[in-house]
């Protein structure tokens, strides 16, 4: 005799089994989830990414727009420099503003300029220098998602 193996037939012809279904249902939910927030987590992470950039620039831009005021007041006049504005990156990308206050400056020649400019000055007479001049450096752009405002203050020796 013949032995028929029945166990793919369904006794019941007209009812199917539905566990398979809910099991596929499940895991689709499953990976839409697991999708969604890899994408949530993605746009995050890029976001970040440009507006700490953008940070970083500005910081460094700082820095060398305290550079460049120092360089630009070796060049004119003493104490009559007290304000720069410019632009950098394409597009104008980033602005900065460099305020100037002058502390303590030898001679009379920042008198007489500071009047005039309405600006604050002490005089100070030592050998170790021709004196000192407090930075507002103000660095901002909108590039990003956020608009970045990095502000500093400085004091340099002139």
């Amino acid at each position: 005799m013949q032995r028929k193996n029945n166990l793919l037939r369904t006794s019941h012809i007209g009812k199917r089994n539905g566990i398979a279904m809910i099991m596929a249902i499940t895991v689709l939910v499953i990976i839409a989830t697991i999708m969604a927030l890899s994408l949530s987590l993605t746009t995050q992470t890029s976001k970040r990414t440009t507006d700490l950039y953008l940070y970083e620039q500005s910081v460094l831009l700082s820095h060398s727009a305290a550079e460049y005021a120092l360089l630009k007041m070796s060049q004119t006049a003493q104490c009559t420099l007290s304000n720069l504005n410019f632009n950098h990156g394409a597009g104008n990308l980033y602005n900065i503003n460099v305020d100037m206050r002058y502390i303590s400056v030898i001679g009379t020649t920042c008198q007489i300029n500071a009047n005039a400019l309405g600006l604050e000055y002490t005089n100070v007479v030592t050998n170790e220098t021709s004196g000192t001049v407090l930075m507002d450096i103000t660095v901002t752009t909108t590039a990003g998602n956020e608009p970045i405002r990095y502000f500093r203050r400085s004091i340099q020796k002139l």
